[in-house]
């Protein structure tokens, strides 16, 4: 079982930034995606953006060119740079460690951290 550990959310004003950090316990960390999902209050869970074990990049539309993922793999540790934050970006962000290339439920789930977004 890999050990998934979210740090970096909190209160912030509209416009402003925030970095989330993951940590993943897995010897494997480099060959593995890694993922951020969120999750808004009385909606679904949903795909922020993810980072394949070769640093291909992918990002649903509403965050494209606001938010960055990045991976330390000497770290076992991703990232997620978000900037210009909106207060529909308010959720609680849960970074998932993939099992190879599947991410999701496949993969292993941090507890998250609430991110929030005052405008």
């Amino acid at each position: 079982q890999v050990h998934v550990v979210e740090s970096g959310g909190g209160l912030v004003q509209a416009g402003g930034s925030l970095r989330l950090s993951c940590v993943a316990s897995a010897s494997t960390f480099s060959m593995n995606a890694m993922a951020w999902y969120r999750q808004a209050p009385g909606k679904q869970r949903e795909l922020v953006a993810f980072i394949t074990s070769v640093g291909t990049t992918h990002y649903t539309n509403s965050v494209q060119g606001r938010f960055t993922i990045s991976r330390d793999n000497a770290k076992n540790t991703v990232y997620l740079q978000m900037n210009s934050l909106k207060s529909e970006d308010t959720a609680v962000y849960f970074c998932n460690a993939g099992q190879g290339s599947r991410i999701g439920d496949s993969g292993s789930w941090g507890q998250g951290t609430q991110v929030t977004v005052s405008s």
